[in-house]
């Protein structure tokens, strides 16, 4: 009797001594700061991407450019990894259609090695040259290309025309030269592909979070003494 009551002792202590080392290692509720829904966090693209060699499903990389702070607790430090994927790709058509890439970010990945899963997405491109972001689910999208095209057809019916002038059939001669410049225009104005979108390595991208996410303040490097980015809703 005293033999199984030494080994049911035993075996509660050491349950009491896993439960306390489990208990130790989650943060507590005071360690734990919130990334609200709605805010947005600068990035700076690590690589290149491009409509014209990239696919679905390839990879992200980008970084912080600027802390991000909520109650003089940095959150997101600048240098802060940021890892995504590319959901969609789509070049522009040779008639009309522009070129579209739409990317989600998914992850945090603080110096320490701490990472926190993510749901962020595209606000804006500041940083990127003609592109702009065209919805609320990121999608960047080229600058459109109508009136180059038209310009193209025009300057070549006018090309027709000064040669046709020159034949010697007056106005005629230029009417005829106009037709065939402006047919020859608009046929490469449709075989001409639309700009592609293009974000150099560098490029200023705004993410913004789309749900509340939980950070373990105590895995957070970083100190409250930087400069803050504070969070503004739209």
């Amino acid at each position: 009797m005293r033999a199984l009551l030494g080994v049911l002792l035993m075996s509660s202590m050491a349950f009491a001594q896993a439960d306390s080392r489990t208990a130790g290692s989650e943060p507590k509720a005071s360690d734990t700061l919130t990334i609200p829904a709605g805010a947005q966090i600068p990035l700076a693209l690590k690589q290149a991407i491009s409509t014209k060699t990239a696919r679905d499903g390839d990879p992200v990389y980008a970084t912080t450019t600027f802390p991000f702070v909520i109650s003089e607790r940095v959150l997101v430090p600048a240098g802060t990894y940021v890892q995504g994927r590319i959901t969609s790709v789509k070049r522009a058509g040779r008639v009309h259609g522009r070129a579209e890439v739409l990317m989600h970010f998914t992850s945090l990945i603080y110096a320490n090695g701490y990472t926190v899963l993510l749901p962020g997405s595209v606000e804006n491109v500041p940083g990127a040259g003609k592109e702009s972001v065209k919805d609320k689910e990121g999608t960047i999208q080229s600058d459109s290309q109508t009136g180059q095209k038209v310009g193209t057809a025009a300057t070549t019916a006018a090309t027709g025309a000064a040669i046709g002038g020159l034949s010697g059939h007056g106005w005629t001669g230029a009417g005829i030269g106009a037709g065939i410049g402006g047919a020859a225009g608009a046929a490469i104005a449709m075989l001409t592909r639309g700009h592609d979108v293009t974000l150099d390595a560098g490029t200023g991208v705004n993410m913004v979070i789309q749900r509340p996410i939980a950070v373990d303040a105590t895995r957070i490097s970083g100190t409250s003494s930087e400069r803050p980015h504070r969070y503004a809703r739209n």
